[in-house]
């Protein structure tokens, strides 16, 4: 099987796409965001996501908060009062220190902690597009796999080529109808093979890009 690249920096699309015309070389372009816009019922991952901010990262930032202020008030107190040591208020220091910089670095980690929630819902589905995304690769022999931001607006790849229409239609996932009348206007097969939807049963709305 041949080595499948996909490319991100648009500089590399149209250089390959120059060149395709100079080598025997295909190429295709995927979205996964596309086709996770398709499954059924991936919208419950938008509430999960929405239950998860609420009860624990709103919490996690409101503890914080709340342990830094008590914290950094009784250290302001005590020390005003002057009955601390220097060993145990460089503690206290140290600990309101601390506290202090997690809430400014709050916006950032909270973001990384988000993402890698989604990353844990969204990992059955996206194991069962990049296994289709192989399927496809392998049986139509791609040599290059290009992200389709990559080539847009430089380039319009014809419909035949978009994998990310094949790896839809290969998971029995409904494409929107504007696709269907697109492939149907090319000569192109619009039917799905039969096969499990790899979600549950709420069609997206989001429609895959051409």
């Amino acid at each position: 099987m041949k080595k499948i690249l996909v490319v991100c920096v648009a500089f590399a699309a149209s250089l390959l796409f120059t060149n395709n015309t100079q080598a025997q070389v295909k190429i295709g372009i995927f979205d996964e965001n596309d086709v996770l816009s398709l499954i059924p019922g991936i919208t419950k991952v938008d509430t999960l996501m929405q239950k998860y901010v609420k009860d624990s990262l709103q919490p996690q930032y409101e503890v914080t908060l709340a342990d830094y202020q008590y914290k950094d008030s009784l250290l302001k107190a005590d020390s005003a009062k002057g009955t601390l040591s220097p060993s145990i208020k460089k503690v206290r220091i140290d600990e309101v220190t601390k506290l202090r910089a997690i809430l400014v670095n709050w916006q950032q980690s909270q973001q990384q902690m988000y993402q890698a929630k989604q990353q844990e819902y969204l990992k059955p589905y996206l194991e069962k597009i990049f296994n289709a995304f192989q399927e496809v690769v392998a049986e139509q022999k791609y040599t290059w796999v290009l992200k389709q931001d990559a080539v847009h607006p430089y380039f319009q790849p014809a419909l035949a080529d978009n994998i990310t229409i094949k790896v839809a239609k290969k998971l029995g996932l409904k494409l929107p109808q504007e696709v269907e009348d697109a492939l149907k206007a090319q000569g192109l097969s619009s039917g799905a093979p039969a096969a499990k939807p790899a979600g549950g049963n709420t069609p997206a709305k989001t429609p895959v890009k051409h």
